[in-house]
């Protein structure tokens, strides 16, 4: 029996779910629009763990978002992971976020497409067929009316991830379909994570870092002008 704790803070989107052999048990959400893990994600930790009426040492393994997605949300996971790993003494489980995300939907034919957003018209995204294998590696990419044409062309696409919303315009295909409302989720998570405990595929606590895509760009403030 595992008891692995799933954590996903890769978008605006704050969830965690404790699930038994791939089983979800519990699970706590929240996406308000703001990124309000720093306030949220113990307490959500906290409130699973009660709800399923288990204590922290019968935990066997976490399981975290490891990227792409926001800066911010994934150092916030990834630190509290850790953390509770080194406390506990418990494996690390590192969990794709894209794959995470192409389980989010079924389908019969066709090819899946999750993005995140980046910034402008640009989003992290792969390519994934129906039995949720990945088939094309995670990229940042720019989207034009060109975007994805080698898989529009002969397949249903189904776009979704809070990236997709900037394709809805520019990409008018008649195989491309949207599908609203879907964000990396600690529900997807816990059947990868199950599967790789079981492999024993984890991940060297000390030194696990999230997976950026891209490095992080400040942007130093304008200096003032002096005034006199």
């Amino acid at each position: 029996m595992a008891i692995i704790l799933n954590i996903e803070t890769s978008t605006k989107n704050c969830s965690v779910s404790i699930a038994q052999n791939g089983k979800i048990l519990a699970i706590k959400e929240l996406n308000n629009g703001n990124y309000s893990h720093a306030e949220v994600l113990h307490p959500f930790i906290e409130d699973v763990l009660q709800e399923a009426n288990i204590l922290k040492p019968k935990i066997n393994a976490i399981a975290v978002s490891k990227g792409p997605g926001s800066y911010t949300g994934l150092r916030i996971g990834v630190s509290a992971v850790k953390g509770l790993c080194f406390a506990l003494n418990i494996p690390l489980i590192s969990i794709d976020t894209l794959t995470s995300l192409s389980y989010a939907v079924d389908i019969e034919e066709g090819v899946i497409i999750p993005m995140l957003d980046a910034r402008r018209m640009e989003v992290y995204a792969a390519v994934f067929n129906k039995n949720n294998q990945q088939i094309k590696t995670t990229t940042a990419q720019i989207i034009n009316e060109n975007s994805f044409a080698e898989y529009l062309e002969n397949n249903k696409v189904y776009f979704l991830g809070d990236g997709a919303h900037k394709c809805k315009e520019i990409i008018t295909h008649k195989n491309a379909f949207f599908i609203d409302d879907k964000f990396p989720s600690s529900k997807e998570m816990a059947k990868l994570s199950f599967e790789k405990y079981k492999k024993n595929d984890i991940e060297d606590v000390a030194y696990f870092e999230p997976f950026y895509l891209k490095d992080f760009i400040v942007i130093p403030e304008k200096k003032k002008k002096p005034t006199f």
